[in-house]
């Protein structure tokens, strides 16, 4: 299956949950093909006229791609905690976006401006990991925090922790993805 045949796929599979969930009657997607039968880690992310309304994701392929779109569509519409839910007459002005996750693979370093020279902006998602505080953002974020240092001071936030937060005990993992969006 080509990365354009699983990308139409994947957006159809999300527009159907979240359609579902809101009472709307929608023709099911295709779900043929291996791919969708593999574990995968999504994120599903809502915009309308280009603003965020929903974002929603695993972190880890643990279920069926499929099962993983689905249920992350249907939380980024219904129980993002930063809006109020999706309602049925909002939908067809929302757009879909699915980001496909790789794995993640922890960075090696010794001091923050070893690890910031080490990410890779417009190519890596990051995870933030610190005393029980955990935060990520996808590499599409670097597009409105394009400087290392000001991308991982708003995940540091994210996470709950101060912009100028540092400790060795910080963790960072990196993950690449594979996104498709639908046209406006």
């Amino acid at each position: 299956m080509s990365d354009a045949t699983l990308g139409s796929q994947l957006l159809a599979i999300a527009r159907h949950a979240i359609g579902e969930a809101l009472g709307l009657d929608h023709r099911a997607p295709d779900t043929t093909g291996e791919a969708l039968h593999r574990p995968g880690a999504t994120f599903v992310t809502l915009t309308q006229a280009g603003r965020l309304r929903g974002c929603i994701g695993s972190l880890e392929a643990w279920r069926p791609l499929l099962d993983d779109v689905r249920a992350n569509a249907c939380a980024a519409a219904l129980r993002d905690p930063r809006f109020p839910p999706l309602s049925a007459d909002e939908l067809s002005r929302t757009r879909v976006e699915v980001s496909l996750l790789t794995p993640a693979t922890p960075l090696n370093f010794a001091t923050e401006a070893d690890a910031l020279a080490a990410l890779r902006p417009g190519v890596d998602g990051v995870i933030l990991t610190c005393d029980g505080s955990r935060a990520t953002f996808l590499p599409q974020v670097w597009e409105q925090l394009p400087e290392p240092r000001q991308f991982v001071a708003h995940l540091k936030q994210k996470a709950g922790l101060p912009a100028d937060y540092w400790s060795p005990r910080m963790a960072l993992a990196v993950y690449q993805v594979d996104k498709w969006k639908e046209a406006p």
